[in-house]
């Protein structure tokens, strides 16, 4: 199986196939409305402004399995994200990420890049302290550990990198752009 083999859901229950991004950079992310993270969404809306013709895909998967921070329907979640963030990049229907009701896109993207930890800074000692509480094991497996993780596909269809939400938003960006070439 390769990344273009799966496909994800529109709001309007058609069907988003990966395959028709071939050739292109995918940025894959799991979002929510009200999350500490959530100021992400103006990182993300200007790298889709500057790098979408330049072959970058963004694919907004909001998720409501972290403390239900992203509560609204699909429709409430689009109003949010372009009343706040001025949003144009597609959002895809909300879904889960990790257990029994996963995407299987999402079975396929933590095969192929594993939780690495959070990094180093007050963030990621945070998250990590959290998460303690929450799954003593959490760093033993590679689910999603929450919101606004983002995989990197480059233009062959590889997963490339993967991000936790403690990344630094220019890390990323540098990461796409150097993809992009």
């Amino acid at each position: 199986m390769s990344i273009y083999d799966y496909s994800v859901e529109k709001p309007n229950g058609e069907q988003q196939a990966l395959a028709d991004y071939k050739g292109k950079v995918m940025l894959i992310v799991n979002t929510a409305t009200g999350c500490g993270f959530t100021p992400q969404y103006e990182d993300l809306e200007a790298m889709h402004r500057d790098l979408h013709e330049k072959g970058l895909e963004i694919i907004d998967i909001p998720c409501n399995q972290f403390a239900g921070q992203t509560p609204g329907t699909d429709e409430e979640i689009h109003q949010f994200c372009t009343l706040h963030y001025n949003t144009e990049f597609p959002q895809m229907k909300k879904a889960e990420v990790n257990g029994e009701n996963e995407l299987p896109l999402y079975r396929y993207l933590k095969e192929q890049k594993g939780f690495e930890g959070f990094g180093h800074g007050p963030k990621a000692l945070a998250m990590s302290a959290m998460l303690k509480k929450i799954d003593k094991d959490y760093k033993d497996n590679p689910d999603i550990k929450w919101n606004f993780t983002k995989f990197l596909v480059d233009r062959e269809g590889n997963v490339v990198a993967r991000f936790e939400p403690t990344a630094k938003m220019q890390d990323v960006r540098q990461a796409v752009e150097e993809l992009l070439g």
